[in-house]
C-alpha cells in the first residue's frame, strides 16, 4: 500500500470514528436538525465553509483553470460574493422566523409563507438537483482513487459515498459541525504547503510559453455561458439561497453568530478561490496533455510534489469532498423526513420515528449518489445541474417571501414552473443555436418575470389585491 493511499484510509477511519462518537450528543430531531440551535459563530463558520469548499471548489475549479485560466476565480469568488449578501441580508432575517416559529426546514418556511403546495414542488425540485450534486462531490474522491491506485470510478464512489454516510447518519447536523472542524485543519494544512511548492521556477518557465493563450491571465475573460465572471450567475445566487446553507444558518445560537458566521466564511471563500485555480494553472503549464478536467488536482499533486506532500495535499482534497457530500446530504435527509415523510405521509410521526426516518433517508440518498457518480460524466457538469436547478427554484420565492410581504402561493408557484421551464428550453433546445444564451439567468430572469406580473395581476382596482 503506498503512501498516499494509507494516509486516505487512516484519514477516512478517523472521520468516522469521530461522527460515531458525536452521535451520543444526539438527543432527538432537533439536534440532528439543527444542533439544538446553539452553534456559535466559530462553528457555524466551519460548517458553512467545509459544506462551500466541495468537488466543484477544488477539482472542478482545477479543471476549469486548466482551461480558462485565472478567471475560474469566479466559481468560487461567486460564492463568496452571495455569501456576503446571504449574511448581510437573508440570513438574520430567515433566523428570526425559524427560531419565533421553530422551524427545521426550509420547506417548513416555503408552507408557512406560501402553502403547502409551494413546499412540496420546491423540496421535490430540489431534492433532484442535490442527488446530482452528491454525486459531483463522489466523482472527485473517485478520481482521486483512480490516480493514486488505478481503481474504477465505481470504486472510488461507494468507499467515498460510505464513508460520508456513515459518520453523517450519526451525528446529524450536530456532529457534522465537530467533523468539520477536524476536515478544514486537514484540508487547509494541505493547501497552504502544498500550493508554494508547486510553482517552481520550470513552472513559471512554462507558463508564458507562447502555447499560452493571452487570455489565461484575463482576471475579467469568459467564453461563454459557465465560464468566467458569467459564474457569477450560477453560483452567486446560489449560495443566497441554498437550503442546506439556510439550515445550517438556523443551528446559530443567536442572529449576531449567524452573521459573524457567515461574514468569515465569505471572506475565506473570496480568499480560498485562487488556491485551486493557481493548481490548475501550475498544471497546464506542467503537464499539457490531461485530457479529463477531474484529473487536473489529483494529477499536479501526486505527479509534482515529494509523496508524503502529495499525501497530505491529496487528504486535504478528500476532505473537501467528503464534508461537503454531508451537508448535501443533510439538505436531502432533513426535506425527505420533515418536508414530505412528517407533512404528507405521517403527521402524527414521533421525534423517535422523525429522527430515524432522516437517518434512513440519508442512506438512501448517499447510496442513489454512489449511482450517479457512476453515470454523470464531470464535477463541474454535476454541480451545474444543482446550482441551476436550485437557482430557478428557490431564489425568487425566498426573497420575495422576506421582501414583498403581499406575495402569496401563486407568484411562487408561478415563479418556480415558469424558471424551471424556461431553464430546460433554453439548455435543451436553444443552446445549440445560441451558445450566448445563459439557461441559468434565462430562468431567473423568466421566475421574476412571472412571479411580479402575478403579483400585478392579483391586485384589484384602486391598489387593493384580490383574494389569492
Amino acid at each position: 500500500m503506498n503512501l498516499q493511499l494509507t494516509l486516505l484510509v487512516v484519514y477516512s477511519a478517523g472521520v468516522i470514528a469521530l461522527g460515531l462518537w458525536t452521535s451520543r450528543l444526539i438527543r432527538g430531531s432537533s439536534d440532528f436538525f439543527v444542533a439544538g440551535r446553539r452553534l456559535g459563530a466559530g462553528l457555524i463558520f466551519v460548517s458553512m465553509i467545509a459544506a462551500n469548499i466541495g468537488a466543484g471548489s477544488t477539482v472542478g475549479a482545477a479543471g476549469l483553470a486548466y482551461r480558462d485560466g485565472i478567471s475560474a476565480w469566479w466559481w468560487v469568488g461567486s460564492a463568496g460574493l452571495g455569501s456576503i449578501v446571504f449574511a448581510l441580508s437573508v440570513a438574520p432575517r430567515l433566523w428570526r422566523i425559524a427560531k419565533e416559529h421553530d422551524f427545521y426546514t426550509t420547506g417548513d418556511y416555503l408552507e408557512f409563507r406560501y402553502g403547502v403546495a409551494v413546499r412540496a414542488v420546491a423540496v421535490s425540485l430540489v431534492g433532484l438537483g442535490s442527488l446530482a450534486l452528491l454525486a459531483g462531490q463522489l466523482i472527485a474522491g473517485a478520481a482521486i482513487l483512480n490516480v493514486i491506485t488505478g481503481a474504477p470510478r465505481w470504486v472510488g464512489a461507494l468507499v467515498g459515498g460510505g464513508v460520508m454516510t456513515i459518520y453523517f447518519t450519526a451525528g446529524g447536523l450536530l456532529g457534522s459541525a465537530w467533523v468539520n472542524t477536524l476536515q478544514l485543519i486537514v484540508m487547509m494544512t494541505g493547501f497552504a504547503i502544498a500550493l508554494p511548492m508547486v510553482y517552481t521556477i520550470d513552472v513559471v518557465r512554462q507558463l508564458v510559453d507562447p502555447s499560452i493563450p493571452a487570455s489565461f491571465m484575463e482576471f475579467t475573460y469568459s467564453s461563454g455561458p459557465g465560464s468566467g465572471w458569467t459564474l457569477l450567475a450560477l453560483t452567486g445566487p446560489a449560495f443566497i439561497i441554498s437550503p442546506g446553507l439556510i439550515q445550517k444558518s438556523w443551528g446559530g445560537a443567536n442572529e449576531r453568530a449567524v452573521r459573524t458566521g457567515v461574514l468569515l466564511n465569505a471572506a475565506v471563500l473570496l480568499v480560498f478561490a485562487f488556491v485551486p485555480v493557481l493548481f490548475g494553472i501550475a498544471a497546464r503549464g506542467m503537464i499539457p496533455a490531461i485530457t479529463d478536467p477531474n484529473a487536473v488536482l489529483p494529477t499536479v499533486l501526486t505527479r509534482q510534489l515529494p509523496p508524503w506532500l502529495g499525501a497530505i495535499a491529496l487528504s486535504a482534497v478528500f476532505s473537501t469532498e467528503v464534508d461537503t457530500c454531508d451537508a448535501i446530504l443533510f439538505m436531502i435527509s432533513t426535506s425527505a423526513s420533515k418536508d414530505l415523510y412528517k407533512r404528507f405521509l405521517r403527521p402524527e410521526a414521533s421525534d423517535a420515528m422523525l429522527l430515524r426516518v432522516a437517518r434512513l433517508t440519508a442512506f438512501a440518498g448517499g447510496m442513489i449518489g454512489v449511482l450517479l457518480a457512476i453515470v454523470l460524466q464531470t464535477v463541474i457538469g454535476a454541480v451545474t445541474i444543482f446550482y441551476s436547478l436550485l437557482v430557478v427554484t428557490l431564489f425568487v420565492p425566498i426573497i420575495g417571501g422576506v421582501y414583498v410581504p403581499r406575495a402569496r402561493s401563486r407568484e411562487a408557484l408561478a415563479a418556480i414552473c415558469t424558471g424551471v421551464l424556461t431553464l430546460f428550453i433554453v439548455r435543451f433546445t436553444l443552446l445549440a443555436h445560441y451558445p450566448w444564451l445563459d439557461p441559468t439567468v434565462s430562468g431567473l430572469i423568466a421566475a421574476t418575470i412571472a412571479f411580479a406580473s402575478t403579483l400585478a395581476v392579483r391586485r384589484g382596482p384602486f391598489g387593493s389585491a384580490r383574494r389569492a
